[in-house]
């Protein structure tokens, strides 16, 4: 064995045997993958801490499913990565950091601190969305709402004002690939421009003023084309044969939304978050990212996944891929409805 394989093993049974010895003793089998029509997901159980393949040197991107208030994972995976890259790493979050979980305060003020360093990017999810309309007066507290701790913060004012400055959708390159990341989904029709023009003008009007930004949130998106690139990008799941979208899983008329995206052939590889039902989500051109770790308990093994692809790879969004870490959840923390 040769001395970087050597120190590569090395690497991978540090990060594998603590989560062996955290399944033991919860009484867990090993996670498991199941292949899908398009690719990977993880079902049930999840993926395995997958070891990252070596990566060349400078900052290494880390793609962040759904926090949801998940703090003690977060704070687990940002050490692994301190650990593994020193101070050479980038947090991509796809949004909703908070609400169902139990520390959506201590999430926010992890990644801001991160932000502020030039070291973390979040776009805007749908929870984000009704933390703002709540904080607002604009919408009721729910009974499953759990960000009450960031409405009776100190420093609630400043919270809000950078959440509604966050981007809709981030484009970027990763290696020699196109990509967009978004919270829960893109139009199937939608090339890069066409995103970035309808995200640019979504985040110009939450980013001008407040009573801007609570006029867009109450929006009808049937009649204001901005409140409806905003809904979709934050809530779609399905869309049906006519184009109509939904925040539900597919029906009988409708596909999900990345399968009519796929479908179109387009260059670009999507990042996205939101569906913690489907679980990880690895297809060609697609990661999706939400393994429910704030759900926990119901129905499945949760799990803060993410992803760390190889900065100078071509085709990063080909299958198969093993460069994830996945942050086992701690706890059982959504009460349900």
């Amino acid at each position: 064995m040769t001395g970087s394989l050597k120190a590569f093993s090395a690497f991978a049974m540090r990060i594998a045997r603590p989560n062996e010895r955290r399944w033991r003793r919860m009484g867990r089998r090993r996670p498991w993958l199941l292949p899908g029509r398009d690719g990977i997901r993880s079902r049930g159980r999840g993926v395995a801490a997958f070891a990252p393949p070596a990566f060349p040197p400078g900052v290494q991107r880390i793609f962040v499913g759904d926090v949801q208030g998940c703090a003690d994972e977060l704070e687990e995976l940002v050490a692994r990565a301190r650990g593994a890259f020193g101070d050479a790493f980038e947090l991509w979050l796809v949004g909703d950091l908070v609400n169902r979980g139990p520390a959506s305060l201590r999430v926010l003020r992890t990644v801001r601190a991160l932000a502020d360093a030039g070291r973390a990017r979040v776009v805007l999810g749908n929870h984000e969305v009704a933390l703002l309309r709540t904080a607002w007066g604009d919408r009721e507290l729910a009974a499953d709402d759990t960000f009450t701790d960031v409405l009776a913060a100190s420093d609630r004012a400043a919270l809000l004002d950078w959440i509604r400055r966050w981007p809709l959708a981030v484009v970027e390159q990763i290696g020699g690939q196109d990509f967009a990341m978004v919270h829960a989904a893109v139009a199937p029709e939608w090339d890069l421009p066409a995103l970035a023009r309808g995200a640019r003008a979504v985040e110009a009007r939450l980013a001008d003023s407040t009573q801007a930004a609570r006029r867009l949130l109450a929006a009808d998106a049937q009649r204001d084309e901005d409140a409806d690139v905003l809904a979709r990008v934050t809530r779609c799941r399905s869309v049906d044969a006519r184009g109509r979208w939904s925040a539900r899983p597919p029906d009988h008329d409708g596909d999900a939304w990345h399968r009519r995206w796929a479908a179109r052939g387009h260059a670009y590889g999507v990042v996205y978050g939101h569906w913690s039902q489907q679980g990880l989500h690895v297809a060609p051109g697609l990661r999706g990212l939400d393994s429910g770790c704030v759900y926990n308990g119901w129905g499945h093994d949760g799990f803060l996944t993410a992803w760390l692809p190889a900065r100078s790879d071509p085709a990063p969004f080909r299958t198969p891929d093993h460069a994830f870490w996945q942050i086992p959840a701690r706890a059982r923390y959504w009460k349900g409805p």
